[in-house]
């Protein structure tokens, strides 16, 4: 798949999750909700991490595709485009990290 992106990823999670078939785990994460769907994400997240950490680069590889899959699914349910997201961070890039961690509101 020598060009895929996560913008096409976003679009076929869109159509997969209003497609109501039931066969599509997609579609299940959908109808199930977005505490589910962030649930899924969170451990996905965690065995990212712990893959990365026990040196394990196959499963740092899987378990990230599975992270970005579904932190997609998230960023659906709750009504926000990945173009939102990728804006914020190329916002981002006019400073150094520091400075932007240290202009966020306290929270």
């Amino acid at each position: 798949m020598a060009g895929f992106t996560l913008e096409q990823l976003e679009e076929i999670v869109a159509a997969r999750g209003r497609s109501g078939d039931a066969g599509s785990w997609t579609a299940k994460l959908f109808a199930r909700g977005i505490d589910k769907a962030a649930q899924k994400m969170g451990e996905e997240a965690v065995e990212t991490v712990i893959a990365a950490v026990k040196g394990d680069r196959a499963g740092v590889v899987s378990e990230s595709a599975d992270l970005l899959y579904h932190w997609l699914v998230v960023l659906a349910l709750s009504g926000v485009p990945l173009a939102e997201v990728l804006a914020e961070l190329e916002a981002r890039t006019g400073q150094s990290g520091l400075a932007e961690k240290a202009s966020r509101p306290a929270g």
